[in-house]
This record gives C-alpha cells, sequence and structure tokens, in this order.
C-alpha cells in the first residue's frame, strides 16, 4: 500500500542533511524533468521581481526566492518533516516511534511540484513551486510531468493499492484513475452533505496516520474503510475507487 499525500505551501527551513542529490530520489527516471525546473527556478530567483510574478509571491516573499537561489547547496531533511501545515499536523510524525516512522517512509509519498513525487524519506531542500503555476521557460507544469509522472508512479505502485489523497491540481501531474481517493463530507442536521474545504486537510491527515499505524494491508477500498473506522473516522464507501469521510 502506498498512500499519496500532497505537498504544503509551508515548508520548515534548513535541516541537517547534505545538500540536494537528485539521484538519491525515489522514481529516478524523473531526474530530467527535476534538473529543468531546478535550474529554471534558480534562473528566476537571480531576478526577484520577475520571480514573484511567476510563482504568484507577495511583496514580502523574499526569503522564499532566497530559497530557490539556494535549491542546489542548501541543507536538506526528510520530505516528512520538511511539509508543514494542517494535514501534516494532523499526521503527527513527530510522535513517530522508530518504529512507526520506518512503516511511514515504506507507506508514504508526497505530491510535488518540484520533484513529481517523492517517497517520505527523500531528503529534499526547502523550496517555492506549486502545481499550478506556469514558468517562463517551461509553461504548465501539468503539461510537463503528466506524461512522465504518470509512467512514474504506475512503475512505482505497480500491485499496490495506492490511497490517493493529493489535491486536484496534484493529481493532475501525474495520474492514477484506479486509485482509491478521498472526498471530506460534513454533514448538516438534515441530512445534506457538501465538500468541506479547507479542514478537509486536517482529516486527509488523521486518516493517512491511521494507514501508517495499522498493523493490517489493505488491499482495496473496504480494508481502508475498515482502517480509518477503527481510528474513530465515520467512513463510507463510495465506489470500488472512493471514499468519503464524514464530519
Amino acid at each position: 500500500m502506498l498512500v499519496l499525500l500532497p505537498p504544503s505551501e509551508r515548508k520548515s527551513d534548513g535541516g541537517a542533511g547534505a545538500p540536494l542529490a537528485l539521484d538519491s530520489l525515489a522514481m529516478p527516471q524523473l531526474g530530467a524533468v527535476r534538473e529543468q525546473l531546478l535550474d529554471e527556478l534558480i534562473r528566476l530567483a537571480a531576478d526577484p521581481d520577475r520571480a514573484r510574478v511567476a510563482l504568484k509571491l507577495g511583496a514580502g516573499a523574499h526569503a522564499e526566492i532566497v530559497r530557490n537561489a539556494a535549491l542546489r547547496t542548501s541543507p536538506t531533511r526528510p520530505a516528512l518533516d520538511r511539509y508543514c501545515g494542517v494535514l501534516y499536523d494532523a499526521l503527527d510524525a513527530p510522535s513517530f516511534t522508530t518504529g512507526q516512522r520506518a512503516k511511514a517512509h515504506a507507506r508514504l509519498a508526497i505530491g510535488s511540484a518540484l520533484f513529481g513525487a517523492v517517497r517520505a524519506g527523500d531528503s529534499i531542500p526547502a523550496y517555492r513551486l506549486s502545481g499550478n503555476t506556469v514558468l517562463p521557460s517551461v509553461g504548465s507544469l501539468s503539461a510537463l510531468w503528466r506524461k512522465d509522472l504518470t509512467a512514474a508512479l504506475h512503475a512505482e505502485t505497480a500491485g499496490d493499492l495506492v490511497v490517493d489523497l493529493r489535491s486536484g491540481i496534484y493529481r493532475q501531474l501525474g495520474r492514477l484513475p484506479d486509485a482509491v481517493t478521498v472526498n471530506v463530507l460534513t454533514e448538516a442536521p438534515d441530512g445534506a452533505r457538501t465538500v468541506l474545504s479547507h479542514f478537509n486537510k486536517r482529516y486527509k491527515g488523521l486518516l493517512a496516520r491511521s494507514l501508517v499505524l495499522t498493523r493490517a494491508e489493505p488491499v482495496d477500498v473496504r480494508g481502508v474503510a475498515r482502517v480509518a473506522s477503527r481510528a474513530g473516522l465515520r467512513a463510507e464507501i463510495v465506489s470500488p475507487t472512493e471514499l468519503a469521510i464524514i464530519v
């Protein structure tokens, strides 16, 4: 089983790892696109005004441009510790034991506009690039990534259940139509249901945590639903490839 998480705009600073080594990342067949994007972000960072426009940054986001300028030289840390925010707070990786962390490295991957996707244990620098960005010399990231990332993800997950928790933007970068996707819905007193927006990340983080910690090895949506239910989440199977979490 592989649980594919979305990235986050927020990323932790620093790290104790050596500078980025692309050949150490999972799915090394993505190396050429990764190199292309690294070069483009570093070039952009040399012109802060142009970088702000391309990356849709505010005037006070100079630190994000500095991060991109140092992508090849800055320290790294495991992707599991690099990403921050609501989902990652709910996942609560700092609380994992050594054994649980090993399971997280085996069971979790994270989508990335810069790297396509990485395993949780892959060492990466802090960076700024969103999935819907259109870069001056590259164009649309979905067009750039779609063919290579889709092929790489299929090769990486061949024969395994995939629980794809990425947002729509990141699913477009690399498609896994047979993966189990999850929608978080809120239920009104009259029974009407609507998609939960911002806080859906929290429940996806809680689901991801339960899938890391379980001793079970789910092979289909029913197995995922059982793990979710045992973790105290209200899960309903919508189809063989779709699960709803009701809150």
